[in-house]
């Protein structure tokens, strides 16, 4: 556990991607293979059940620091994390652990069905020997909210140092319904008999922004112009009759999209096609919303398969008939994609080549990209190939500008990191038609440190209630918020969500009378559909 601990406080300290690397590789050099295992999974939620009531843990930590229980729970609310609270509140330890990380898991798994005096006698002592930082681990892994800050692909980078594999074998290994209950480090990562080749995607090609006219890319006739969705980029590949699903963040993705699976009775073998991953709800485009409650599952369920069916919006082909074609012009491999069988097949949509003759016509047409559910247009260069990152050049993003509301703020919450001294956690609403504020979206980004600290300011002058972490405060400042995408949600009280809201600047020059309505926000989903 200290060596866990150890490794925690190194990934805490940095946020270099290499630094971390380089920590999760020492850490796999010096433990055991059970306690690798369990790190790996505990990094890519595979966690243990939970075994112990929260609430139980509050009454013992409270009843170990002998504070009241209102005093804890009000510590609970300024912390915002149990597992921190816990750690700074019980007495420091009398006693010392070397007890590995797996065996700890073993013995929190052991109390499923123990009574609750049994459970109390293990926490208690088990907080006795040890210090803050494995106090914290362990609370984490009792609690089950273990988010350290660590991605799936920081551990996969890792282990492909550490195991001298390549990041796309490592990333194949890991996918699937494993545990360390039913595999070992050797089975899961370094046994033989695994084609390594089999799954491994190319490097996406990469778009830059358009920022001026597209007068100064020449000729239109030597574009390509589709449209840019709301989706997810990934690729699909098939070799050998099986399938595998990479998004851009070369996170395999199988497990989320599993109708993907029926392009293996597909005439076609051994290709690879570039796009975006969309679903479908009640017949029509889906918001990223709605995509996302797909994302990271180990297992979607009958019923959101049938509610939210996934495609691909498919626009470039890069291996077909198992040969790499990247480096044919764009104009061609679009050809090749054209004429496969694959623009046939149910789960496939190819994207649709916009015809124009002339920019002020394509700005008019992207223009109305709303009206087509997508955020604006994509450019791309006839005679390019399909190249590696970002390149200036090859392909362009043409989106639209985002939508702005003015809105008021009605409720802050502290920070977290540097800011967990300043209010920077941010709920707006707007105003409805009997002259209530509503609130419509959240928001942490956008302000300078300066605006931050004035904001915080006003919030510790100004606050009517306190609900835990959270202060209402008076409805006075008028922020605008902007957002890529707007759909309607039951989950929130205006009916309304919102797609990657953010601050775009303080309206000091207005009232708060002089922000937006809920009618407003309203008219920006007619106007959408």
């Amino acid at each position: 556990m200290q060596a866990f601990a150890t490794l925690f406080k190194n990934l805490d300290s940095t946020t270099s991607t290499n630094a971390k690397v380089s920590a999760l590789v020492q850490y796999f050099q010096i433990v055991s293979p059970e306690d690798a295992l369990w790190t790996i999974a505990l990094f890519t939620h595979k966690r243990p059940k939970r075994t112990i009531k929260t609430s139980l843990l509050r009454e013992w930590a409270a009843q170990s620091a002998n504070i009241p229980q209102w005093l804890f729970e009000d510590t609970y609310h300024v912390v915002g994390d149990l597992a921190e609270t816990i750690a700074l509140t019980v007495p420091q330890a009398t006693k010392q652990s070397d007890q590995s990380l797996t065996t700890w898991i073993e013995q929190i798994k052991a109390l499923h069905k123990e009574a609750d005096k049994v459970k109390q006698d293990f926490i208690l002592n088990a907080w006795d020997q040890l210090d803050f930082a494995s106090r914290f681990l362990f609370n984490k892994l009792i609690t089950g909210g273990f988010r350290l800050g660590v991605s799936k692909k920081l551990i996969t980078k890792a282990l492909s140092k550490f195991l001298e594999k390549e990041e796309t074998e490592i990333a194949h290994r890991l996918m699937g319904d494993w545990s360390p209950d039913n595999t070992s480090f050797e089975e899961l990562l370094i046994a033989e008999g695994f084609d390594k080749s089999l799954s491994k995607p190319y490097p996406f090609f990469l778009a830059y922004a358009l920022e001026s006219s597209p007068d100064e890319l020449g000729k239109p006739k030597d574009w390509l112009a589709e449209y840019k969705w709301d989706g997810i980029r990934g690729q699909i590949i098939k070799r050998k009759g099986e399938i595998f699903v990479w998004s851009r963040g070369e996170e395999l993705i199988n497990d989320a999209f599993p109708e993907f699976q029926s392009l293996a009775d597909c005439a076609a073998d051994n290709f690879v096609v570039d796009g975006e991953i969309i679903v479908f709800n009640n017949g029509k485009l889906g918001s990223f919303k709605d995509l996302q409650s797909r994302l990271g599952r180990k297992k979607v369920s009958k019923n959101l398969l049938a509610k939210l069916p996934a495609q691909l919006i498919v626009y470039d082909l890069l291996e077909w008939d198992g040969k790499d074609i990247r480096a044919e012009t764009q104009s061609k491999r679009r050809q090749r994609l054209e004429e496969s069988q694959l623009a046939n097949h149910a789960l496939i949509t190819l994207s649709e080549s916009i015809i124009f003759n002339d920019w002020k016509t394509l700005a008019k047409i992207r223009s109305e990209a709303r009206s087509h559910d997508a955020e604006g247009l994509m450019l791309k260069a006839m005679h390019t190939p399909y190249q590696i990152g970002r390149k200036k050049g090859g392909w362009w993003k043409w989106k639209l500008d985002p939508y702005t509301i003015d809105a008021v703020l009605l409720y802050a919450q502290r920070g977290h990191g540097r800011r967990s001294n300043l209010y920077s956690d941010y709920t707006f609403a707007v105003w409805n038609t009997e002259g209530k504020l509503v609130p419509f979206a959240k928001a942490y980004s956008g302000l300078t440190d300066a605006e931050f600290r004035e904001v915080t300011k006003f919030v510790n002058a100004n606050t009517l209630e306190r609900f835990g972490p959270v202060r209402s405060v008076k409805p006075e400042l008028v922020f605008e918020v902007a957002f890529e995408g707007i759909s309607y949600s039951k989950r929130h009280k205006s009916g309304i969500a919102l797609r990657f809201p953010r601050i775009h600047r303080w309206r000091k020059d207005k009232k708060a009378s002089e922000a937006n309505t809920l009618e407003d926000l309203e008219g920006l989903l007619i106007n959408k559909t």
